[in-house]
């Protein structure tokens, strides 16, 4: 009886998602001397990593660059059939080559091999075919050797590549690892978009988008919503005469003082405002900032620098950069 179509789509995605993982399970018998050895061999490898294949390889060649270079590998991608044609010439002499090849036998595979030899950097082969051309002529073999491929016809590249991927994966935490590859050194590499704004953008570049408003404890309310309608914060920040930081009145004090009083004459700062406001250093990281509006259930906290008010720091100030 023929299954509905949802139901063959449904076996079909499960099939596809349990031959894949069966394949990446199956690298860990992989991790052998020789994957030690490659690890070795572009730790102290003094020139670049210069990754090349070809079809689907030369792709997840690419992605594997990629990770290397944001994880502090330097690395170059040389596609393979472009290398005989001109490009081998940004091979170096101080160079490690990862070949990465599912057949290992690839016509544009067995042309560049011996030229790779021959100017003696290195040769590392990603291969799986153990007794292909480039397992017996690469200096080092990493195995990603998969039983078929999860297309019915055993032909479209799938399992071999996702190997590929994942095997690339481990040598760049391996390498991390090896070089003590930390936080900061992430950041470097990462400057742009909302990653790189989490790990290096710190709560005083925000307050430089602002001016530093601030009302005495005498003012009076008139000026204190002013001030707030001007900064455009929902706060206010509340300091003595001598500067002294003493509380903060928000959008929210000023809702609570029409609730409360219905004469609102004489009324000063210090008799509405909030006496321990929540406070961050300058100094600190703006996701931080972030998290400690979402634990206090604020949207704005008074930024401290050395014991000194510095500004105000607001919730849409962290969507603007896109930490949120």
């Amino acid at each position: 009886m023929q299954l509905p179509i949802n139901d063959i789509i449904k076996k079909n995605a499960l099939r596809t998602i349990n031959m894949q993982a069966t394949s990446v399970n199956d690298l860990a018998a992989f991790i052998d001397d020789d994957f030690v050895a490659a690890i070795h061999a572009i730790s102290k490898c003094k020139g670049r990593l210069v990754i090349s294949g070809i079809g689907k390889s030369a792709i997840v060649a690419q992605k594997i660059v990629a990770t290397m270079n944001s994880t502090g590998t330097p690395s170059l991608f040389m596609h393979a059939a472009d290398a005989i044609h001109g490009d081998l010439g940004m091979v170096q002499q101080d160079d490690v080559v990862l070949l990465v090849s599912k057949s290992g036998d690839s016509p544009e595979i067995k042309v560049l091999t011996p030229f790779v030899k021959n100017f003696g950097n290195v040769l590392i082969g990603m291969v799986g075919n153990m007794q292909s051309y480039l397992a017996k002529q690469c200096d080092i073999i990493i195995n990603t050797t998969v039983l078929q491929e999860a297309c019915p016809h055993n032909l479209a590249p799938t399992n071999s590549t996702t190997a590929q991927m994942v095997m690339g994966d481990a040598i760049a935490i391996c390498l991390m690892e090896n070089k003590g590859f930390k936080t900061n050194d992430f950041a470097k590499y990462h400057p742009g978009g909302a990653l790189g704004k989490k790990l290096y953008l710190r709560v005083a570049d925000l307050i430089l988008l602002h001016e530093k408003p601030s009302v005495k404890t005498t003012d009076d309310i008139k000026n204190i919503i002013i001030n707030i309608t001007k900064s455009r914060l929902g706060a206010v920040a509340v300091t003595n005469e001598a500067g002294v930081l003493k509380g903060i009145v928000t959008d929210g004090d000023i809702r609570r003082m029409l609730e409360k009083y219905h004469d609102f004459t004489g009324l000063t700062a210090i008799d509405i405002m909030s006496n321990s406001p929540k406070s961050i250093e300058s100094d600190v990281l703006a996701v931080h900032a972030l998290e400690q509006m979402k634990a206090s259930n604020i949207s704005q906290l008074i930024v401290m620098n050395n014991g000194l008010y510095a500004g105000i720091v607001h919730l849409h100030d962290l969507i603007k950069e896109g930490i949120i």
